[in-house]
């Protein structure tokens, strides 16, 4: 456990790419298995120890800190596993039945999950009398599987890839079919056996993605144009008789969406995006809003699936049967999809439409002239190119909308998290509705620098009328100016309205508040 935290604490304080990359694979080449493995799994946040909970952490330490000060500290710190590391007494008389093996990861996440939610708190609170605070601070972090330390799941596995000198496409392939601690994944990486094979196994394949266009101009005989729709990127996959759905991260999605994984009964892997059908689009493709109903599910009800049923929008075609796609050029792939297309319930699966531009001018009208609500821009794909995994310069470009822009004034404040748990760095903001009242209208955490987020915080607390636990209500003065892909009616919001992908575009101090935007003028840019 000592070199794990040691680990989790250099992570914490490296902000270089490249320095994560060789603390993880030095920690991968010296760690024995199955240490290393479990270590991986926690990284890439596919260990799972459902006894340990933070209601259970919470009730451990408060055994032994004073209700109050653990919440004061916890509401200043902001992370759960820090501020229990930190404050967790130190024990008198260590537990006789704890060591430095029994501390080793491995025995640590086996001995975890062979156990109840009954036991395993007062099993986690022996091994954390047993620790110093950076030992507690790992074992809690590996116990919940929330790492929050800057470390992306793909981050990870370019890590593994690159200590070994592994093609990170090719780990990406096999990863789903393996699970931890990963075994034969080390076996393969460190020459004692050939890559493990998947074969009737739906894994993840990496997906292939687009460079921003900006400011180039293509030749619409060599580029296919279709749109980008405002969904989630998601894979389908079916192999031995078991169908899967995965995000654009490698994520199981299969169970926020389990009526569109049980329609998919071919053989193959496709390329798509999941929408639902708007309850205001005639059951065409609904807005962003209207699926994030289902997001991050783990069980969907039966008035969710009536309510938001999904569908995905085939953009390609991976592996047909068992016929690898991949190294033929887009317009056979396309060919091949539409065949494949036919077979699959239309309720479920359909093929995003090309558009039908002369040339690169006529498709700059087309798509200055569309505000659809599913719609995010425009894709333009090489006809000849190749489904090859990663951004490749010069084979598929994405093209979006131009950002809409209001102006919002500074409602409310919250702590972020990991780097961010000492700042206010999450803001509410609103605008005016016909009453004079100001309603929230979104949620930003993102789009300030550095010493904007000094300034802000410095703001917030210097500003501050009241306070509702973490939040911190401001005085109604500073406005924000906001951009936004696009802005949707909500039932769930009390302004009606639903902002997708806000972040702060500029500080307006020069602004007063009561010339911020009203909600009427935002209901005019809804879609």
């Amino acid at each position: 456990m000592r070199d794990f935290s040691q680990l989790l604490d250099a992570l914490v304080y490296t902000r270089s790419r490249s320095a994560k990359l060789k603390l993880i694979g030095d920690y991968l080449r010296r760690t024995p298995d199955p240490d290393r493995g479990y270590a991986l799994a926690a990284l890439t946040g596919e260990l799972n120890l459902p006894a340990v909970k933070a209601a259970a952490i919470r009730a451990i330490v408060e055994e032994r800190v004073d209700p109050t000060l653990f919440n004061m500290s916890w509401d200043y710190v902001g992370d759960l596993a820090e501020t229990a590391a930190l404050l967790w007494p130190k024990s008198e008389a260590q537990p006789a039945d704890l060591d430095d093996g029994t501390l080793r990861i491995a025995n640590v996440v086996e001995r975890l999950a062979g156990m109840g939610r009954a036991e395993a708190p007062g099993a986690l609170a022996a091994m954390l009398d047993h620790l110093d605070a950076s030992g507690r601070f790992a074992l809690l972090k590996l116990a919940t599987g929330e790492l929050r330390i800057g470390i992306s799941a793909r981050l990870a596995k370019v890590a593994l890839a690159q200590a070994f000198d592994l093609d990170v496409d090719a780990v990406e392939e096999v990863w789903h079919g393996i699970g931890a601690p990963y075994l034969p994944l080390f076996d393969w990486a460190e020459g004692r056996s050939a890559q493990p094979t998947v074969d009737d196994v739906p894994v993840f394949r990496p997906f292939m993605l687009a460079h921003p266009l900006e400011d180039l101009r293509v030749s619409m005989d060599e580029f296919a144009a279709e749109w980008k729709w405002d969904g989630i990127r998601v894979q389908v996959v079916r192999a031995g008789g078991e169908s899967r759905l995965y995000s654009r991260a490698g994520d199981d999605i299969s169970r926020s969406f389990p009526d569109v994984a049980e329609a998919f009964r071919t053989e193959g892997v496709l390329d798509g995006e999941m929408l639902v059908r708007g309850e205001f689009q005639g059951g065409q493709a609904g807005s962003f809003n209207a699926l994030q109903q289902r997001l991050g599910r783990k069980t969907v009800s039966a008035r969710m699936l009536a309510d938001f049923p999904a569908f995905v929008r085939l953009y390609d075609i991976l592996i047909e049967g068992k016929e690898d796609l991949r190294g033929l050029p887009w317009i056979e792939r396309r060919r091949r999809l539409e065949g494949f297309a036919t077979a699959l319930d239309p309720q479920r699966f359909d093929v995003s439409p090309l558009i039908e531009a002369r040339d690169f001018d006529a498709l700059e009208r087309i798509r200055a002239g569309t505000r659809d609500a599913a719609i995010e821009g425009v894709m333009l794909k090489r006809r000849d190119s190749l489904y090859v995994p990663g951004r490749r310069t010069g084979l598929w470009y994405k093209w979006k909308r131009d950002p809409l822009v209001a102006d919002c004034v500074l409602m409310y404040a919250a702590r972020g998290s990991g780097k961010r748990s000492s700042y206010y760095s999450d803001y509410t903001f609103g605008c005016w509705n016909a009453e004079g009242e100001l309603l929230p209208v979104g949620k930003a955490y993102f789009g300030f620098t550095d010493e904007e987020l000094m300034w802000l915080d410095r703001f917030v607390r210097s500003h501050t009328v009241q306070r509702f636990g973490p939040v911190r209500e401001v005085e109604k003065s500073l406005v924000l100016e906001v951009a936004f892909d696009s802005i949707h009616v909500s039932k769930r919001h009390k302004s009606g309205l639903a902002m997708r992908f806000p972040r702060i575009s500029r500080i307006r101090r020069d602004k007063p508040a009561h010339e911020a935007d009203t909600i009427e003028a935002l209901q005019r840019l809804a879609t």
